[in-house]
């Protein structure tokens, strides 16, 4: 499955970004051996925190994409999210606009690797945990990274999202 197309692009991203983990190390996508499709799944597969698993939801933010990486401790606040970025309506995007602007499927997608580069905000309840991790491009993969690393390669914003 490491051969998967997502999560080669996932893996090539992260090596085009010198993205690094906790300690230092390369960012290396990891694919367990069933998808975990909740926070709650890939915290328990993984040994960590549901609070360390970095969710990458899209949402339609007036017909553009949007990406939130939020914790999976908890829910984005849409009405929140919309008024910080300026928008009249923000709603969770169906599995073809997340596809059509991310090349991947819901459950699957990763902070990165995407067709085109993606407005983003990163919860900033994620910046509490020495290591966080995110999907890899696929349902069973995923990687670990830093927040502030996390924020880098994605150049995302950093914000209150719950």
């Amino acid at each position: 499955m490491q051969s998967h197309p997502n999560v080669q692009a996932v893996q090539d991203a992260l090596d085009a970004a010198g993205a690094r983990t906790a300690a230092g190390a390369s960012c290396q996508v990891k694919v367990l051996t069933e998808p975990v499709h909740t926070a709650a799944a890939a915290a328990a597969a993984i040994g960590i925190e549901v609070g360390q698993i970095a969710n990458s939801l899209i949402f339609d933010a007036d017909g553009e994409p949007l990406l939130v990486l939020t914790s999976g401790a908890h829910r984005v606040d849409t009405a929140k999210v919309a008024a910080l970025i300026g928008v009249g309506a923000l709603k969770r995007a169906g599995a073809g606009f997340v596809r059509e602007h991310t090349g991947q499927v819901i459950g699957g997608v990763s902070p990165l690797a995407h067709p085109k580069p993606l407005r983003t905000l990163v919860d900033v309840d994620l910046g509490q945990y020495d290591e966080i991790w995110a999907a890899g491009g696929i349902p069973q993969a995923v990687f670990p990274i830093t927040f502030a690393e996390l924020v880098r390669v994605t150049a995302g914003t950093t914000a209150e999202v719950a």
